[in-house]
């Protein structure tokens, strides 16, 4: 499987068989994090847009690697400040790095990054279109609690429309034969394109506006934030900010192997007594991160 310098801008770039490879390796880093195969690289971390998890695991992983990083965590702190244009920002950056990560606001821009860049491009997040990274750590939770990503059942709730984990999720989970449940309030539906995309793979998607119709249903509830920095009306944020908060007496009803996603942060979603039932995955959801990222970086710089 060769992945050599080969960027990843949407989980569609990867195949079924290539997805698979990456969990392959984040289990081996799992089991020895401390691989000193980085020691000779330099890796560019560029957040246009703010961040702690995605950041600090990509940070993480290069540490436990053995690698350096350059970069910086806010636009306010570069030359973009300056009026630098993303091309010329990319183009100086690959001089001083063997692969850079990238989170920008604007959707479409890691695609556009990785047509200039001489080097590979992993897309942090741009703005509501892909987080491929997420994507990938999503599967390997889901993949170490259900002993499988074959024929789940997910329910995704919340900020559909916006909430570019779950647009990226649905797509590679249909790659494993998922049904999905979409929980949202109307304005937050789940996008068309990507219902399309079920479609033509030819399974199944059930929509809902009532959170605890759905939660029987799940091997993987899969808890979203409502965004406000996506939304142009800042007063249609607040009639649906507080749409779905899930409590732990709503888990009394839910299949014995069912676990409670979130790709963080929360605000308000999730209450603070759900964290200690045994369903609660989440923090440990933020920990795989730090596997699947050194295995994404190990196998695009061909060293696994």
């Amino acid at each position: 499987m060769n992945l050599r310098n080969r960027s990843l801008i949407s989980i569609t770039d990867y195949s079924k068989e290539e997805i698979l490879h990456i969990l392959d390796l984040a289990e081996g880093f799992e089991k020895d994090q401390r691989q000193q195969i980085l020691n000779k690289y330099v890796i560019a971390s560029l957040f246009f847009e703010p961040s702690t998890r995605t950041r600090l695991s990509f940070e993480s992983a290069v540490q436990y690697l053995g690698g350096s990083i350059v970069g910086f965590a806010s636009a306010d702190t570069s030359s973009v400040k300056k009026g630098e244009t993303l091309k010329d920002t990319i183009l100086t950056v690959s001089n001083y790095s063997d692969l850079i990560v990238m989170r920008n606001p604007l959707d479409g821009s890691a695609r556009y990054a990785s047509e200039v860049s001489p080097v590979p491009i992993i897309n942090a997040g741009d703005g509501a279109n892909q987080h491929p990274t997420q994507c990938l750590l999503d599967l390997y939770s889901i993949r170490k609690t259900q002993g499988t990503l074959e024929n789940i059942d997910i329910v995704m709730v919340g900020d559909l429309k916006y909430g570019r984990t779950v647009h990226s999720l649905v797509q590679a989970l249909s790659l494993f034969g998922a049904s999905f449940h979409f929980v949202s309030p109307e304005s937050l539906k789940m996008p068309s394109s990507v219902k399309t995309w079920i479609k033509n793979a030819k399974l199944e998607y059930y929509q809902y506006t009532d959170l605890s119709e759905a939660i029987p249903k799940a091997d993987i509830l899969y808890m979203t934030r409502v965004q406000g920095e996506r939304f142009p009306d800042p007063l249609e944020y607040e009639k649906v900010k507080n749409a779905y908060i899930l409590e732990n007496s709503m888990l009394d009803n839910a299949r014995e192997n069912m676990k409670v996603l979130h790709p963080l942060p929360r605000v308000n979603e999730i209450k603070e007594d759900v964290d200690d039932n045994p369903k609660a995955y989440y923090f440990r959801q933020a920990k795989n991160g730090v596997y699947v990222r050194q295995a994404l970086i190990a196998a695009i710089l061909g060293l696994k």
